[in-house]
């Protein structure tokens, strides 16, 4: 028989991602998605796997959903990939992190305890748990300091799998990701908007990008390669907390030397910083060791920087291309607007 697995959170980065590694293992997969007056599929169907998944309605402030879905699915291993994932945003909707991605996956625990108390459990974690702290670099034993409500209701989540793993004995893991990055990344996300902008600009289609603070330094990996190192979590005897990273930092700046290299270009000439996009407070620097990982899992990251930013810049390039030769994909790029005329409430407009 065919294992049956849920990712709660099926339709973003990771959860596509996902949700394809475990077909190609020979997975029943089933997977939750919120309803949205405008359907959010379009990384399954780019994976050609949308018709290869049952999908199931689900939100996680609603614990009827949850326990409907499980029910549904009855599923050996649960993977939770939903949350409210963009810091910046969260400084905006600071209760509906906390409610979504914070008590959210207390509700997740509490209906697993009730429905399925022996399915192995992952939920993601985060690097940006660490907040702005002093060490250089990152561990599954550094403390944590928060320095978003995004990273307050991560930590919140984190502890309560452990305390659910320590009271009830649940298979329940931790994977404490640094920033992990696709051709599949919400055009949200920074290095997504650099190489998406970065194409549209090779092709004469934009000026310029706007950017906030380009001096953070961020641990960035492939996320094909981190989902794969989720399923090796639930495979093994006993639950653990893993950090999942490259053991290698860069500023965005960096991010942008290099890929404004591979189009020829001086990115100087074509970047503009927008106070409005500078987070109320941000975290300087986050670089990952993944030594457990490695000795427990067997795991490293095999794309490193440079790699990952030529896979990004080069797909967004040929995407653009087939839109200009008009050919239909799935795709999120075209539809998505530039951040001009979009206001944060919590953002200065004027020094």
């Amino acid at each position: 028989m065919k294992k049956r697995a849920l990712i709660i959170g099926i339709t973003g980065q990771d959860g596509s991602y996902l949700a394809d590694l475990l077909l190609k293992k020979g997975y029943e997969v089933f997977g939750t998605y919120r309803r949205l007056s405008t359907p959010n599929f379009w990384r399954l169907q780019y994976l050609e796997i949308f018709n290869k998944i049952s999908l199931l309605p689900c939100d996680l402030i609603d614990s009827y959903s949850l326990v409907e879905a499980l029910k549904i699915s009855n599923p050996e291993e649960i993977y939770n990939l939903a949350a409210l994932s963009f810091v910046g945003a969260s400084f905006e909707q600071a209760t509906a992190s906390g409610e979504i991605t914070g008590l959210g996956v207390t509700k997740i625990l509490e209906a697993i305890r009730l429905i399925v108390p022996g399915a192995k459990f992952y939920q993601a974690s985060t690097s940006e748990m660490y907040g702005d702290n002093d060490f250089s670099g990152q561990d599954e034993n550094t403390p944590f300091e928060p320095s978003s409500p995004y990273a307050v209701s991560k930590l919140y989540a984190h502890h309560m799998v452990k305390i659910y793993r320590n009271s009830y004995n649940l298979f329940a893991c931790n994977g404490i990701l640094f920033n992990h990055e696709s051709p599949l990344r919400g055009l949200e996300f920074v290095t997504r908007k650099i190489t998406n902008g970065l194409a549209k600009i090779k092709l004469g289609l934009e000026e310029t990008i706007e950017l906030g603070n380009i001096e953070a330094h961020r641990d960035w990996g492939y996320a094909p390669e981190y989902v794969e190192a989720m399923w090796i979590m639930l495979q093994q005897d006993k639950p653990d907390d893993y950090v999942i990273a490259t053991n290698e930092t860069h500023s965005i700046q960096e991010f942008l030397q290099e890929a404004f290299g591979l189009a020829d270009l001086n990115w100087e000439k074509y970047i503009r910083i927008d106070e409005r996009l500078i987070r109320p407070l941000d975290v300087k620097l986050l670089k990952g060791d993944y030594k457990k990982a490695s000795i427990s899992l067997n795991w490293a990251p095999k794309v490193k920087f440079k790699q990952l930013i030529d896979i990004m810049y080069k797909e967004d390039l040929t995407r653009w291309r087939k839109a200009l030769n008009g050919e239909h994909f799935p795709w999120d790029a075209s539809n998505y607007p530039n951040e001009r005329n979009i206001i944060s409430r919590t953002l200065k407009l004027e020094k």
